[in-house]
């Protein structure tokens, strides 16, 4: 597994190079077109040569996604994320925020559960309601990593950032928090029953919070004890992280909302006037630096990914659908989540097309259709999940500057 994850590292830093030289565009979206075509030149291999063909792919089914992101990078990429937030600009939009983070994803979870359960059985695929809702719940949330900079750029308003950022950093918690309530009762086959999904919900994101409060305060406390200490306070973020994310995973509490708020509060507490320069550039720095690795490492894990993907024609056609689902789900959960909302924080018609635009799908959604039990359920979940991602990341990515421009300019 070493072995594995050191060669990642090294074809993530190849494909960095190669993107900053040549494409030259945004990192993560220029990194996982590379390493697609890295795993089409591969998967080319099978017709010179069976043999090495057979050896790539068994190598690729080796690497074990789900706990490479959920044991190692999630709680790191959120925490990353997380630190750089402007905690005032989103206690602001505090109520947006929760709203579409939580009632956004679960009306866009039955959305695309529902009408993926029907699709799938309209082109002749077998797969239960309740295991189309597992597939609503894993692509519901929404991922900041490829579009933040291209939404500054773009000079979208800071408000409309702030509901992105925020959004995506907490919807990563709750769906997975919905993904595993769901996946349970598929599973074990109760009747569907939404007093166990609110209960372990309610466990999950609760915990998750009160453990990122705690953390959050503990590492503040401790990095103004040795203000001076850079190198220290670094050190100390970093034990916070990966100990807090481990500690939280065995009390089974969510580890990615402990993150989050964890990122926050910390984040937050390096804008005292009593913080040190060197010290806020070293954490600020720090975290940067393991962002923008990991998140490079991320989006190659995407690539390979397709290596181990079986080519079904019927699949990819349920996929191709599943991205009108997706975003006419995402449209529709955050007109719906309005609702909940006074009118001076509802999104207009430009805000609602760029939030839907600007809600890319990314490597959390394939590592939870990766955990899934094996069979032909997981296949079809999998290879559906995929085609969103990779459209999300490449389409969606690569236009959203654009479209924020343009809706401005109309405005």
């Amino acid at each position: 597994m070493f072995e594995i994850f050191v060669g990642i590292i090294a074809l993530a830093a190849f494909l960095s190079y190669l993107n900053a030289k040549f494409l030259k565009l945004p990192e993560t979206i220029g990194v996982m077109i590379l390493s697609i075509i890295v795993s089409l030149l591969f998967a080319a291999s099978y017709f010179i040569d069976h043999a090495y063909f057979n050896y790539v792919t068994e190598f690729a089914r080796r690497i074990d996604f789900k706990t490479i992101l959920f044991d190692f990078l999630l709680g790191i990429l959120l925490f990353a994320g997380a630190i750089h937030v402007n905690l005032k600009g989103l206690l602001k939009e505090k109520i947006t925020v929760f709203v579409y983070a939580t009632f956004g994803v679960i009306i866009s979870t039955f959305i695309i559960g529902t009408v993926f359960y029907y699709v799938a059985s309209s082109i002749g695929l077998d797969i239960s309601y309740l295991y189309s809702l597992v597939f609503g719940a894993l692509i519901s949330p929404t991922d900041p990593v490829a579009v933040l900079a291209l939404l500054k750029k773009a000079g979208a308003p800071k408000h409309m950032e702030i509901k992105i950022v925020g959004e995506s950093l907490f919807n990563d918690g709750v769906g997975i928090v919905v993904f595993l309530s769901v996946l349970s009762l598929a599973t074990m086959m109760h009747e569907f029953d939404v007093s166990h999904i609110a209960s372990e919900f309610g466990k999950e994101a609760g915990g998750g919070f009160l453990m990122g409060f705690i953390l959050g305060h503990l590492g503040k406390r401790c990095i103004k004890s040795v203000n001076k200490q850079a190198v220290i306070t670094v050190h100390i973020s970093l034990a916070i992280v990966m100990g807090g994310y481990v500690l939280s995973n065995m009390l089974h509490i969510s580890g990615a909302i402990a993150m989050v708020v964890a990122g926050l509060i910390i984040g937050h507490s390096l804008h005292a006037k009593t913080v040190s320069e060197d010290l806020k550039n070293h954490l600020n720095i720090f975290w940067k630096v393991l962002d923008e690795i990991f998140n490079a490492v991320l989006f190659v894990l995407i690539g390979i990914v397709m290596i181990t993907l079986e080519f079904d024609i019927y699949h990819l056609l349920l996929g191709i659908i599943s991205i009108i689902v997706v975003l006419l789900a995402r449209y529709i959960a955050i007109i719906l989540s309005n609702l909940f909302l006074k009118k001076s924080h509802r999104a207009n018609k430009s805000e609602r097309i760029i939030l839907t635009w600007a809600g890319l799908r990314g490597g959390i959604s394939i590592a939870l259709a990766l955990s899934l039990p094996e069979g032909e359920v997981k296949d079809i979940i999998l290879y559906a999940t995929y085609v969103v991602v990779v459209f999300s990341i490449i389409a969606q990515g690569l236009s959203i500057e654009k479209l924020v421009s343009k809706l401005l300019k109309r405005n």
